[in-house]
Order: structure tokens, then sequence, then C-alpha cells
């Protein structure tokens, strides 16, 4: 017979029998229960009258008899996926706001070389129609890439939403038509 990682746990408890158990190993233990359990080797009721043998244990021997048919180590459990990972053909997610802030940071710049830079003016003191040109044509190059972007946030958050579903089509003749 082949012994497993409970019975050499269970027999060197066993070996020290009469010895006092100390809080840390009935922690140990419990932890040990307490894997049990997750992995389903413990029904409810029994879990929890092991763990109160384990708490009313003094001896590494009391101990030793709530883990004895336990392994001692905890099988490892495989990690849990947060996202599953994208497939070869899916568009890589984008991120608008980082659009925004570079078309912003990019018009703002604009304000102050339309501004504050002297151009030269015509004989009657007027700015040339360059300037407003320049002005006018960037006020509308930002006005089309935020709309795009916000375009692109309010299609990610249906998206993310409903889950990458395409939305639900009612049966024909069903949609509440009398």
């Amino acid at each position: 017979m082949v012994a497993g990682l409970g019975d050499e746990m269970a027999a060197g408890l066993a070996g020290r029998g009469r010895m006092r158990a100390s809080n840390a190993d009935r922690e140990q233990a419990i932890d040990t229960l307490k894997a049990a359990f997750v992995q389903g080797r413990l029904a409810k009721d029994e879990f929890d009258l092991r763990v109160g043998q384990a708490f009313a244990s003094r001896t590494y021997g009391e101990l030793s008899a709530a883990t004895a048919d336990l392994p001692a180590e905890p099988t490892a459990a495989p990690p849990p996926t947060a996202m599953p990972a994208r497939a070869d053909g899916d568009q890589p997610v984008l991120r608008p706001g980082r659009v925004i802030m570079v078309a912003t940071a990019l018009y703002a710049g604009v304000w102050p070389f339309t501004f504050l830079v002297p151009w030269p003016t015509n004989s009657e003191g007027e700015a040339p129609g360059a300037i407003v040109a320049l002005f006018v044509s960037t006020t509308l190059i930002y006005m089309f890439v935020l709309v795009t972007a916000v375009g692109y946030m309010i299609a990610g958050s249906h998206q993310k939403r409903s889950g990458g579903r395409p939305p639900r089509r009612l049966a024909p003749g069903a949609g509440g038509q009398q």
C-alpha cells in the first residue's frame, strides 16, 4: 500500500501524539480542512465538525485525527483566467481617450501660434486671411476628431455591455403588435 501525504502528516503528528499542539499547528490543520472542503472532499457539516475538533484539540494526536484521511498538501488549482485571449481576426481595443488627449494638445498649441505670433498686417491694419483660414481649419479638424472619438467611445461601451454579441432580434409577429 502506498502512503499518501495525509498519511505522512498523520504519522508525523502521531509520533508526537502526546505533545501539545500550538495555535500555528491548529491553523495549519484548519487550512488543510479548508482546502479539502473547497476541493469537495468534505461536506459542509463534516467540515464544520472537523474544524471544531481542530480548535478543541490540545495535542498532536487529537489534531491528527481531524486530518488523518486528507492529503496534507492541497492540490494546485488552475489559475483563473480573467479575460479570454483575443482571437487572431479580432480588432484591438481602441482607446479614444488618448486620441482626444493628443488632438486637444495639438489644437491647444495652434491657439497661441494663431493669436500671439505677430503677423504682418495689410495697409488697413487687418490680419491676412491665412490666419483666419488656419484657425477655422484646425477647429473643424479638431471637431471631426472629437466627434469620431466620442462615437468610438459610445460604440465601445455598447459592445462591452452586450459582451460583443449582436442585438437580439424579435421573431416576426412578436413585438407586442396587436
